[in-house]
């Protein structure tokens, strides 16, 4: 994972936490969520506060995280929010989290000012020892406060108030007021500045699960289902249940659904372009396979280089092609049904609430796109990563870094159409000043045979 690690595609964007007081205020709240502390004085954290120097330190990657059901969280800053979600076992643990952030921003930040906030995202279970306990999680619960209880305190202090305003005797009871004024000692007036936290319950109904093999599980749509990336369990209350060999069956579940749309049909973008970005993907990804040297080849050298061993390439890549030329030459629509290895590399999810967890299943259908499949579904790309020849990793690190690590949002909006970026707000293809839209064609820039690389000398101003 060196590579990934040095090139920024691992353990990018994390929080530093660098100075004795952001220190302390950790091993405290470390020390109240799992009676541990850290010896280190320097290291990073991800939106939830999981740091993987300290995991390495205590030697336990889910310090933070056990069970893998109610993840626990520690708070520094609201600058989080933009931060990764690192070992993840829900994929909606990260948005839950940047949604509290987001909704108690303002209340955060003051509180983050002296202390760090902990807290725990709470199912309704406490453990998933089967795969039908998934289906008893319908709302996740954000329980938080600081170390030194301050929402509590305020809590009492609000319920002291009251009595102190509506009982007859308030005014002469001094156990009271002795009672109120050492409570406000530690909350301050939330009589003029309430210390509370809102929006702390979020529906999970639809989402991806890494326990038993990686489930991903649709509750909430017309036709539900569950797909297993692993075995299909058994057990679970869902007629429909598939596993990713049934193309088939996953590809009318998707469209009863509508949760996808041909990319060469999709509205405000090239899908003659982005499907040819996907067939250089693929290229690499099955000519680093073969062993050849794919080091200091510019997109030219690439193309003139698949198209020399295109007898070698899968019938993904001719399938590909097909509809390219069709996009861009007319002629006969390609006959690409679900049972065509390339069908699924010609999709993209539609602009609905699911759209990011469709995106995340199209991925791990379509492994050999490495670039979707690091976007959309990193604990998968992290897993076929491990197992690649060396030579294959250090072209697919360079790749990724020269092409999308260049230009992250502008790649996402070229691909999926309206794509969040690390603090929530919109990017889109649209969202581009005109003029640049007219000049310089999205897609082209974030393609493996676009324009970034063939100018390297401007990289470093894009």
């Amino acid at each position: 994972m060196k590579r990934l690690i040095q090139n920024g595609l691992m353990f990018g964007n994390l929080f530093h936490v660098a100075s004795p007081a952001l220190v302390e205020r950790y091993n405290r709240a470390l020390k109240h969520l799992t009676g541990k502390t850290t010896a280190l004085t320097d290291f990073h954290v991800d939106i939830s506060g999981y740091s993987p120097e300290v995991g390495d330190e205590l030697g336990d990657d889910h310090y933070l995280n056990h069970a893998g059901v109610n993840r626990q969280f520690i708070l520094l800053s609201t600058e989080q929010k933009r931060c990764p979600l690192l070992n993840v076992k829900f994929s909606t643990s990260r948005d839950i989290l940047r949604r509290f952030i987001a909704a108690n921003e303002s209340q955060l930040f003051a509180l983050t000012a002296t202390d760090a906030v902990a807290g725990e995202l709470v199912n309704s279970v406490f453990e998933v020892a089967t795969p039908a306990q998934l289906f008893d999680i319908r709302q996740v619960r954000v329980e938080a406060d600081t170390t030194r209880g301050t929402l509590r305190q305020a809590d009492q202090l609000a319920e002291l108030v009251d009595r102190f305003k509506s009982e007859e005797d308030g005014w002469f009871d001094d156990a009271l007021i002795a009672e109120m004024i050492e409570t406000a000692e530690k909350t301050g007036d939330v009589t003029r500045n309430p210390v509370r936290l809102k929006h702390e319950v979020f529906e999970q109904q639809n989402f991806w699960t890494a326990h038993f093999g990686g489930l991903y599980v649709f509750q909430n749509v017309e036709h539900p289902a569950l797909i297993a990336s692993g075995e299909k369990p058994e057990g679970v209350p869902l007629d429909r249940v598939f596993d990713l060999t049934q193309g088939n069956a996953i590809a009318k579940f998707l469209e009863l659904n509508g949760l996808v749309e041909p990319i060469i049909r999709a509205r405000g973008v090239d899908g003659a372009a982005i499907l040819r970005q996907k067939m250089g993907f693929l290229a690499i990804s099955v000519l680093a396979d073969k062993g050849m040297d794919l080091s200091g080849l510019s997109r030219s050298d690439l193309r003139r280089m698949a198209a020399r061993h295109a007898s070698e390439l899968p019938t993904e890549f001719e399938g590909m092609a097909a509809m390219v030329r069709w996009a861009e030459s007319g002629g006969k629509w390609p006959r690409i049904k679900s049972d065509h290895p390339a069908y699924f590399y010609c999709l993209r999810a539609t602009n609905t609430p699911n759209r990011d967890l469709v995106n995340m299943l199209l991925a791990e259908l379509t492994p050999l796109d490495f670039r979707q499949l690091f976007i959309c579904h990193k604990e998968a790309f992290y897993q076929q990563y491990r197992n690649w020849p060396e030579a294959k990793k250090d072209h697919v690190a360079a790749f990724l870094a020269r092409e999308y690590a260049v230009d992250k949002a502008g790649a996402r909006a070229a691909l999926f159409g309206h794509e969040p970026d690390m603090s929530g707000r919109s990017t889109s293809v649209q969202d581009r000043p005109k003029r640049r839209r007219e000049t310089e064609s999205l897609v082209e820039r974030v393609g493996p045979w676009g324009a970034v690389s063939s100018r390297s000398g401007n990289r470093g101003r894009r």
